[in-house]
């Protein structure tokens, strides 16, 4: 008997594991197992089904926490593009991001990161989706808009600044007085789905020229697990908050599958990666997982697994692997997923 959604409202509904479909004994090994791997490391498991919470272990680390998300902001930084074109505010996510933010080639020699890092005449014609899609080779010598996958922080800034400007929230010259990326973020996802995290900027220790305003200001989320599970509902629905679109259904189906150029100009093993999410479709990220599944992913083993065909979210925050390799702990998921079929 398959149940009804249950969407949260402030808190979130416990559910029976045996009444959610879970092999009762199976989710109680997967747990055994995350304790006798921890060892003495602090870790969060949230388990979500149907909406409803099936399990939940934490050991030495608040549930109410809020953790840094790192990179798996780049799952929520895709959706509010998804929103911005959706609206019109941005025409297409293979406009080029120079017409709305030219201030993206304002890093001359010796004002980029590094040495050798700045604003090439190439980068001219990057687009939004190969910003999200990590394939625009900003600031990258030898690296042509969509041709090399290269996991960025700068090139997401851009993005993040890029779609704030677009919506006069984001200034260069005064890069903490406006509202951000992160207070758009509030307006269009995290208020419509019921989510408490905050945000802030978080820069490197970069050189004393680096042209901060323009590629600095990395926009961060803070989550508890909750919050990270409300991302994961969204997502799994195609967008949808109950009876609510609030991504679009197109936008979120592309970006939970392996990006065109990543597919153009990858080997079969880095098909892996979509418009901000880690992807299996092509069942090269978790090839013991259902290939529908998808995960947004960050360093301090911040983790939101999401697998449609099983109505399943695993949130891990922090997780006990020890690479920041999203395909990590790929162990654990296959238990639980085990005790979900």
């Amino acid at each position: 008997m398959s149940l009804e959604t249950a969407w949260p409202g402030k808190a979130w509904e416990v559910g029976d594991p045996e009444e959610l479909g879970f092999n009762r004994e199976r989710l109680a090994e997967a747990g055994r197992r995350m304790a006798e791997e921890a060892e003495n490391s602090p870790y969060r498991v949230l388990i979500v089904r149907h909406g409803r919470i099936a399990a939940e272990w934490n050991y030495k680390i608040d549930q109410f926490e809020q953790a840094r998300q790192a990179s798996a902001s780049k799952s929520t930084f895709s959706c509010v593009l998804g929103i911005a074109v959706e609206e019109g505010v941005i025409d297409s996510a293979d406009d080029r991001v120079i017409d709305y933010y030219p201030e993206m080639m304002d890093v001359a020699e010796g004002e980029g990161p590094k040495p050798g890092r700045h604003a090439f005449p190439e980068n001219e014609e990057i687009t939004f989706r190969q910003l999200i899609g990590n394939t625009s080779g900003y600031m990258k010598p030898g690296e042509a808009p969509g041709k090399v996958f290269n996991y960025q922080t700068f090139g997401m800034n851009i993005l993040t600044h890029a779609v704030a400007s677009a919506y006069n929230l984001y200034k260069t010259i005064e890069p903490e007085r406006g509202a951000g990326f992160g207070t758009l973020t509030e307006w269009k996802l995290r208020n419509p789905i019921g989510g408490t995290w905050s945000w802030g900027y978080r820069n490197f220790e970069l050189p004393p020229a680096a042209r901060l305003g323009v590629f600095g200001y990395f926009t961060g989320y803070e989550m508890t697990c909750y919050d990270m599970a409300r991302c994961g509902m969204l997502w799994m629905h195609g967008g949808m908050w109950d009876s609510k679109q609030v991504v679009p259904r197109e936008w979120m189906i592309e970006a939970t599958r392996v990006n065109a150029e990543v597919l153009a100009n990858e080997p079969d093993e880095n098909h892996r990666y979509g418009l901000g999410f880690w992807c299996n479709d092509r069942g090269k990220m978790w090839p013991d997982l259902p290939q529908d599944s998808f995960a947004a992913s960050g360093a301090g083993r911040q983790h939101i697994w999401v697998c449609p065909s099983l109505d399943l979210i695993v949130v891990r925050s922090p997780g006990i692997y020890q690479q920041e390799d999203p395909s990590q702990g790929s162990g654990f998921l296959e238990l639980v997923a085990e005790a979900a079929r």
